[in-house]
């Protein structure tokens, strides 16, 4: 990448900001503190945030330790042992054979409880991929082509989990149902815009809001090609054994990426934390908006959200860094001019990228590297060429899940 050091110091000392910030320990800790325990106290954590969670947790309760415990969490974002707890692996963004043992495990020991037992649940995002028990004739198979065709399409989290519920033996508030007459105290992390409790993670222990007409709508919109009829899912009134809380979102990651902005000199503004358009689309709107603002330097401008991306090619990336490639063009040739895309949870789409970056000289560098923008946004393939100028942001599994960040930054 061109050499813009201060530009980028400035960036990467605000991307270890909004992470350190947005980490759950803390809020997990103000929710225990907040709740009395009345029984014998069990955990089940789901989602990529949930080793993290549960660590919190287990610190927390140290004097009443919990009785039992499994984590479920994607690969690679286990961090060690925990007292009490059996932690399992699984895929993520498709289900695998690790998901449906380490789900119907979590189902045993919901089955296995009594009204003299409280189960903990920790939800973050993730969770509808790493928590799956199809329902009885649906295969696992069933449920990894559907969710395969709606990650092609371009729908969004609320529109995807809107079917992944009708097939699923755990989400939509079946699991919370299983473990009655236990009560449940849910600690959720939000992944989802505007918070939906019946979206975050499908909402194994929140009723639906959604309809079975909602959901065909869904099917219709994307022209899916469904193995079984989608099934109606619980509703308010059939759960009363939940108490939830709902802890970090899109506000708190946006709010953090101003205060170190602001920390570093920069003006900060947040224009959106609901971004859910196209991802290219994104890009070449923070592009437009860098050229409104010259005379506005050093300036931040910051949008939140989740973006999405239609396959149509056969390429290796993920939405952030789409979003950071498709602004490149616009951008080029700008001094002291930055923007970067990040997934808060340190993986975005199948890669070992957490999103992406780009510079006033990126697309001089990529041309020279031999790659065409124009190609390489048509075969969805912006992993190798932000590779080739050093644009990919690689942070790790972060232990948090909290959606992602765009940011323009111009000195």
């Amino acid at each position: 990448m061109s050499n813009m050091s201060e530009i980028h110091n400035d960036a990467h000392t605000i991307i270890k900001n909004i992470l350190k910030e947005n980490m759950p320990s803390q809020a997990v800790r103000k929710a225990l503190n907040e709740h009395n325990f009345t029984g014998r106290i069990h955990i089940v954590a789901i989602g990529k945030a949930a080793w993290t969670m549960t660590k919190a947790a287990c610190d927390f309760l140290v004097c009443e330790r919990p009785t039992s415990g499994i984590v479920v969490t994607k690969y690679g974002h286990s961090q060690g042992a925990l007292p009490n707890i059996d932690i399992y692996e699984s895929g993520h963004p498709i289900s695998d054979e690790n998901t449906i043992t380490a789900t119907e495990k979590c189902i045993e020991l919901a089955e296995s409880l009594t009204a003299e037992d409280e189960l903990l649940f920790l939800i973050s995002g993730g969770g509808s991929a790493l928590f799956e028990a199809p329902l009885p004739g649906v295969t696992l198979a069933d449920i990894q082509d559907v969710t395969n065709q709606l990650l092609a399409s371009a729908a969004d989290i609320v529109e995807i989990n809107m079917i992944r519920k009708r097939l699923s033996r755990v989400k939509a508030g079946r699991f919370a149902k299983l473990a009655a007459p236990a009560k449940i105290f849910s600690i959720v992390l939000s992944d989802v815009l505007g918070d939906r409790l019946d979206s975050i993670a499908s909402g194994p222990a929140y009723p639906d809001s959604s309809t079975l007409a909602d959901a065909m709508k869904v099917v219709e919109k994307y022209n899916l090609k469904l193995k079984h009829q989608l099934q109606e899912t619980p509703k308010e009134n059939e759960l009363d054994n939940v108490k939830t809380v709902i802890t970090g979102s899109v506000r708190s990651l946006c709010d953090s990426a101003a205060k170190a902005a602001h920390r570093l000199g920069y003006k900060p503004t947040i224009i959106s934390t609901s971004l859910n358009c196209e991802a290219r689309d994104a890009g070449e709107m923070l592009a437009a908006k860098a050229k409104e603002i010259q005379r506005e330097r050093p300036c931040a401008i910051i949008a939140g959200g989740e973006t999405v991306v239609t396959l149509k090619g056969g390429g290796k990336g993920g939405r952030n860094q789409e979003l950071a490639l498709s602004s490149a063009r616009g951008i080029a040739g700008m001094k002291d001019t930055l923007i970067f895309s990040l997934g808060s949870d340190g993986t975005d789409g199948p890669t070992d990228a957490a999103g992406g970056m780009v510079d006033g000289g990126s697309l001089d560098e990529m041309v020279k590297a031999g790659f065409n923008i124009d190609a390489v946004l048509a075969d969805n393939d912006s992993y190798h060429a932000l590779q080739a100028i050093d644009g990919l942001i690689i942070t790790g599994p972060t232990g948090t899940n909290v959606n992602d960040v765009a940011m323009l930054l111009c000195r």
